[in-house]
């Protein structure tokens, strides 16, 4: 439990961290300002990591052999692992704030100098420069990023249910802590975000947000679902890697 709930705040920190380097590295308006990752960090995060601590045992445990005393909580295939799964975090937080951009017609070149916007190119569709990368002409992408950052982290949460095991074979469901310790941040996110709706639209405001439309939610989903196949294709290699070097291993 020690190490799901190290893994998984390492691993969401990561995909931060890459969003942000990716995002500077390429040039790109900030996906992210700080109040977005105080949120994170402190709302989002913090629920999800502690439920983790009330896991279940694993199925298996009493066919495994002891572990080595010595055997550290975070080894090199878990450092890989999920450095690789914080990567996509970033690639996927990024991914959908150009592609929100694109969608209004800038070229991912254009999007790297959005600053030189209207001295060295001008933008389509009847937009002006101020409109599309100042105040609430930001605000729409910037959600995006934030509800997909929020939406991986609830889901790499879930899948955190164990460290080895598929979610075919332990479901979130056997921590219900850790439904709660999900659904509750979530819901906060979306009180926040549709705090408009509600008659509260200074809570968006503070935050920078504006509430999402259905089809933004579909844009929000095909980025996000996929950290669960990338959970899940890591998880199945740390399996095999397991059962190669100690064939006494049960198979999981």
């Amino acid at each position: 439990n020690m190490q799901a709930f190290i893994c998984f705040l390492i691993s969401c920190n990561i995909g931060e961290i890459c969003a942000i380097f990716f995002a500077t590295l390429a040039g790109f308006p900030e996906p992210l300002t700080a109040m977005h990752l105080l949120w994170v960090n402190l709302v989002t995060d913090g629920p999800p990591a502690t439920a983790l601590g009330f896991n279940p045992p694993a199925p298996d445990l009493m066919e495994a052999p002891p572990r080595p005393s010595d055997e550290p909580i975070m080894t090199r295939w878990l450092l890989i692992r999920y450095c690789l799964t914080g990567l996509y975090v970033g690639v996927a937080t990024i991914g959908v704030f150009a592609q929100y951009y694109m969608s209004q017609g800038i070229e991912l070149s254009h999007l790297a100098s959005w600053s030189q916007c209207g001295e060295f190119w001008q933008p389509g569709n009847g937009a002006t420069c101020a409109e599309l990368f100042q105040g609430p002409g930001r605000s729409l992408p910037q959600t995006l990023s934030l509800t997909t950052l929020v939406c991986m982290e609830m889901l790499k949460a879930l899948s955190a249910v164990s460290v080895d095991n598929s979610l075919l074979r332990v479901g979130p469901q056997s921590n219900p802590w850790l439904l709660l310790g999900v659904s509750g941040p979530f819901l906060l996110h979306l009180f926040v975000l549709y705090s408009p709706n509600l008659g509260i639209p200074a809570l968006a405001d503070s935050f920078g947000i504006v509430p999402l439309t259905k089809a933004d939610w579909v844009t929000v989903a095909a980025w996000a679902l996929p950290i669960l196949l990338v959970d899940e294709i890591l998880k199945a290699v740390g399996r095999w890697l397991a059962q190669r070097d100690d064939p006494t291993k049960p198979t999981r």
